[in-house]
């Protein structure tokens, strides 16, 4: 592996010196100590490294024709195994036993996931970032799912939720809460469109509701090769949206000790307005 880095180093540079380029930029958060003095080690004098910090990442926020069919084809997928979960996630099934499952049905559709599954039930739906856990999924109780799929290198990532038999007033209630303040930010995508408006149209309702303080994330974050991706549907961000983005919406209600509701779908930026790219998935 050592001598292999060594003569991709070897064939990069050679290229560098032979196209007379002087100064090469590296991205430091994907560099490790190590790495950075490998790279220093074979670099030609003449040749400066200099840091190029997000430049890829940037390049990458708008996405191609070809990359947004990558990622309608990756969510096409969930359609299925949606359609599989609910046939599944039954009253005594722990959260291991759903997993495993739907790894199964995940292999037969020739696909992968882009991340590690969360399911998460009951109570352990009120942690943004819950683990799958032994715990046995009970009647009268949300069930959180949140998953990715990958083709050709393009992620997906959806988070949907399950309500065995009959909802609690207040699930109810936090569930209509959490999709409209999905449905009011969606509204406000559009490019040329600050991203902090777009969070600030969910929290604000979220406010309304008395609700906000239980919304303790950003409101969604790009998705392509990485499943994280620039721009952050922050608050605090100043990025505009642009046309061919794709982006994450996925306000969140998370009530301490009780339960926790999240609906993600993932939203192409057009010129006019959005494109819901996972409109068809229930």
């Amino acid at each position: 592996v050592k001598q292999y880095k060594q003569s991709i180093y070897l064939k990069l540079f050679k290229l560098l010196e032979t196209e007379k380029v002087c100064r090469m930029g590296f991205d430091e958060q994907c560099f490790t100590v190590a790495q950075y003095k490998a790279l220093k080690k074979h670099c030609p004098k003449n040749i400066h490294l200099r840091a190029a910090n997000n430049l890829i990442e940037k390049f990458r926020e708008i996405k191609s024709a070809e990359e947004v069919q990558y990622i309608r084809e990756a969510l096409s997928v969930h359609q299925k195994a949606y359609q599989f979960l609910e046939k599944i996630i039954k009253s005594g099934i722990s959260e291991k036993e759903v997993l495993w499952q739907l790894e199964g049905f995940i292999k037969t559709r020739c696909s992968g996931f882009s991340f590690e599954p969360i399911i998460a039930s009951g109570v352990n739906s009120c942690y943004p970032h819950a683990h799958v856990t032994d715990r046995r999924i009970r009647q009268n109780e949300p069930v959180l799912v949140d998953m990715g799929m990958e083709i050709n290198g393009y992620k997906s990532d959806l988070t949907r939720m399950f309500f065995l038999g009959r909802m609690p007033q207040l699930v109810r209630q936090v569930n209509e809460a959490v999709k409209e303040a999905q449905r009011r930010a969606i509204l406000k995508i559009k490019a040329g469109v600050l991203v902090s408006e777009v969070d600030k149209a969910a929290r604000g309702y979220l406010a309304k509701q008395r609700l906000a303080k239980y919304f303790g994330h950003a409101l969604g974050h790009g998705v392509g090769l990485e499943i994280h991706e620039a721009p952050r549907l922050s608050q605090k961000s100043l990025e505009v949206l642009q046309e061919g983005m794709v982006v994450t919406v996925e306000p969140a209600v998370y009530i301490p000790e009780q339960f926790g509701i999240r609906i993600e779908d993932m939203v192409l930026v057009t010129k006019s307005g959005c494109e819901v790219l996972s409109d068809n998935i229930n």
